[in-house]
């Protein structure tokens, strides 16, 4: 048998490895974001009501805040705009994900075993892993941060609708053409900086905590490579990933759903340093945190069900555990 037939016959795994955990890796996480989904809308929705930036501006005078926690703003959104719109925007959220998640889940793999020389078997260094998180995160979401701007937009289409504003978008490819026509290429790209700081931030705490709490257990203790050692690695990584990424969310989402002009600049916030600053000012620091709760019970689950679903689809495919 040639050469050439001897790489035909390989499964596909074997023949293209990174093709292969790139799809495994989004179809792990496409079940993951729509199991989860209600709750990342519920997150934008908070992160958004009383942003000072707004009021100062006079665009929410005398409007007062229709809902105030978490529980009370997914049963208004339920309530007044009907349980549908509870997955409003999902479809470019699973289309963010399938190019974020694909992305750096690669990404991080290469770092981690061709450029840090992580060998099986023994313990990787934790900056080793903080430096491939935070770098595959970064790139991933560079790559992704157009779908995650239509994700944003859209999410808050039902919010206008109640508001009496005229809605922006019919759909996911209308608000990429709207987009692309009104700031050009670059506006597809609008919030990239915070966009990228906050992937790094939670990658550092999934990714990293992910890959380090497992091969701690399975190094120190008697745990062995399952759904059990799976589950408890998946359970910090969410709790890690929501503190460290928070506060770089909130930036992103305001960042995101500011009004523009015709040169796709912000007429709200000049930078996401600028953003930090006018959110801290006029309301405190705490409100970095806004949706925190949403956000960690979103991690939580999404990290637990992606992590279980992706180690047992490599798995039945023939590729080697994460």
């Amino acid at each position: 048998m040639s050469p050439a037939e001897e790489e035909r016959s390989l499964p596909l795994p074997e023949r293209w490895p990174r093709a292969s955990k790139f799809a495994l890796s989004a179809c792990a996480a496409a079940v993951a974001e729509l199991v989860t989904f209600p709750l990342d809308l519920t997150k934008t929705r908070l992160q958004i009501q009383g942003e000072a930036a707004v009021r100062r501006d006079g665009a929410a005078a005398g409007q007062a805040v229709p809902y105030r926690g978490m529980l009370r703003t997914a049963a208004g959104i339920a309530q007044e705009e009907g349980v549908r719109k509870l997955w409003q925007g999902a479809t470019p959220a699973v289309y963010r994900h399938i190019v974020y998640t694909g992305v750096r889940m690669v990404t991080y793999e290469h770092l981690r075993d061709s450029v840090l020389g992580r060998v099986e078997g023994e313990s990787f260094p934790l900056w080793k892993a903080v430096v491939g998180g935070m770098s595959a995160g970064a790139i991933g979401q560079f790559f992704a941060s157009p779908t995650d701007l239509v994700k944003v937009q859209m999410q808050m289409e039902g919010k206008r609708k109640l508001e009496g504003k005229p809605l922006r978008f019919r759909g996911v490819h209308h608000a990429f053409l709207k987009i692309l026509s009104e700031g050009g290429v670059r506006g597809l790209w609008a919030g990239w900086v915070p966009n990228v700081q906050r992937a790094a931030l939670v990658n550092m705490g999934d990714l990293t905590t992910y890959d380090s709490v497992k091969h701690f257990l399975l190094l120190n203790t008697t745990l062995v490579d399952n759904s059990v050692t799976h589950s408890v690695s998946s359970a910090c990584s969410g709790l890690v990933a929501a503190v460290l990424g928070t506060p770089a969310d909130v930036v992103k989402t305001r960042i995101m759903n500011q009004p523009r002009d015709k040169q796709g600049r912000g007429l709200l916030y000049k930078s996401s340093m600028d953003c930090l600053i006018q959110t801290v000012q006029g309301e405190g620091f705490m409100s970095l945190y806004k949706g925190f709760i949403p956000t960690w019970m979103r991690m939580a689950p999404w990290s637990l069900v992606f992590w279980l679903t992706y180690e047992q689809i490599r798995r039945m495919c023939g590729v080697t555990s994460f």
